[in-house]
């Protein structure tokens, strides 16, 4: 079983208050691979339905942030791979 991978980075070292604060965290599990289902209905008289296939990722990473100072983090944006979250200082 893989360990689930994530790094962040803060867009400035230093920040006065009041300033905004961009976190950029990149994430990744090699265990949480997409899967592809395929269905096919059929009826009591055994007809069957054409098949339809979906693809899904079983259990997939969270991220949320926080930090002791009580601030509110606010999602920019996220992909699966890498989030944005923003805050002021």
């Amino acid at each position: 079983m893989a360990t689930p991978t994530a790094t962040a980075a803060l867009n400035a070292s230093v920040f006065a208050p009041g300033d905004q604060m961009l976190l950029t965290v990149t994430y990744s599990d090699a265990d949480t691979k997409p899967l592809t289902v395929t269905i096919v209905v059929t009826d009591a008289q055994g007809n069957n339905s054409a098949p339809v296939k979906v693809t899904a990722v079983i259990d997939p990473l969270t991220v949320t942030v926080s930090d002791n100072s009580g601030r509110t983090w606010t999602r920019v944006s996220d992909n699966g791979a890498v989030a944005v979250y923003r805050s002021v200082a």
